[in-house]
């Protein structure tokens, strides 16, 4: 996708429009209107499209009963104020990421994405299964909101640099966009680290604002043009390695519901979560395939010495966490690392093991 018709597809970030109506939600004969805002741009690869998705489905499925307006990145709020709009009555539904908000707790942090944490099969299972969605709803709860998982990008690629890596001296200075814990253990590499939307980072990138960017990986990235600016493309993302996006909800509203629509909303959460991940396993590496074979990007791992500087930085900020004053920041953090270590010896002694069989001894 080009990235100039895209991005006039999807319209400026970060402005509210002016002519964004504030009414109350519609009720009539028994229907609702809510507003869905997110952090996404209109039509993004992915991210925007399963939000959309997700609206159209509990609305088709409530038989109108609920109908899910949705607002783009700009749209009604700004994107990185879509959690802040659900808090205080701007909308009903944000559709981002946990780590986005992590000024208002760092446990949020957990649910998205943590260095050389959790893969996306691993966190499911952690907040389905191990106690993970209760500590979520705890942390929320102080915001009078409710978090489910809605969708999961897989691991992602580690960035784009406009030079190659050569170990971690490299690295020392570079202003980098990327969010979260990653943020972070990149700090503690001598990196200089923001956070901004989708929709701003190419025009740092190509006004030198920033010199390197991640965002999530190739599906996202070939639409956004980065490969424009910058050419060495850094494979997997050691901080990233199973990004979640949520679901967020106005907690008494969605109470108030009938038991059927609340339902439907959970389901269609779980169920959007995995037609998501479909979407970028499928899309992801026809992606690359493009920015590789038609724009030129050099695909690279990162140098032995980052990745080894990476895991120790990622040990000094989860037990940071684990250390913290704060007891719900305490409680995520001793959930996250016992699951962790449970969830681990699968992955890597059984789907690990066979992947590198797979790799060694089968072409087909």
């Amino acid at each position: 996708m080009d990235r100039r018709s895209f991005i006039t597809k999807a319209g400026v970030l970060g402005v509210g429009a002016a002519t964004a109506s504030f009414a109350t939600p519609a009720i009539a004969q028994g229907n609702i209107t809510w507003r869905m805002v997110t952090t996404w741009p209109k039509n993004f690869p992915g991210l925007g499209v399963g939000a959309q998705r997700l609206a159209d489905r509990i609305t088709a499925a409530s038989g109108g009963r609920l109908t899910i307006q949705v607002y783009s990145a700009g749209e009604l709020v700004p994107p990185l104020q879509s959690l802040d709009a659900v808090i205080d009555g701007t909308a009903e539904m944000s559709h981002g990421a946990a780590y986005y908000w992590q000024n208002k707790s760092p446990a949020l942090s957990f649910f998205t994405g943590v260095p050389f944490g959790m893969t996306s099969r691993e966190l499911t299972a952690w907040v389905r299964y191990m106690g993970g969605q209760e500590i979520w709803d705890e942390i929320y709860d102080q915001f009078g909101v409710q978090g489910f998982l809605s969708g999961d990008t897989g691991t992602q690629a580690g960035g784009w640099f406009k030079n190659e890596l050569t170990g971690v001296d490299s690295v020392k200075g570079l202003r980098f966009r990327t969010p979260g814990l990653g943020g972070r253990v990149w700090e503690k590499l001598g990196v200089t680290v923001t956070n901004m939307a989708a929709g701003e980072i190419f025009q740092a990138l190509q006004s030198g604002t920033l010199d390197a960017a991640e965002f999530v990986g190739p599906y996202n990235d070939l639409a956004l043009g980065f490969y424009q600016v910058a050419k060495n493309y850094y494979f997997p993302s050691f901080v990233e390695p199973g990004l979640a996006t949520e679901l967020v909800v106005d907690k008494k509203k969605y109470l108030d519901l009938p038991a059927d629509l609340q339902a439907l909303i959970r389901d269609v959460a779980q169920a959007e979560y995995d037609q998501v991940a479909s979407d970028f396993y499928a899309n992801d590496p026809r992606a690359l395939k493009t920015l590789v074979d038609d724009h030129g990007v050099k695909v690279h791992q990162f140098p032995e010495d980052i990745l080894k500087a990476g895991a120790e930085a990622a040990k000094e900020v989860i037990n940071g966490l684990r250390d913290s004053s704060d007891p719900l920041v305490k409680k995520t953090t001793d959930s996250f690392i016992e699951s962790l270590n449970i969830l681990r010896t699968r992955s890597e002694g059984t789907d690990g093991a066979f992947v590198q069989a797979r790799e060694k001894y089968f072409n087909i």
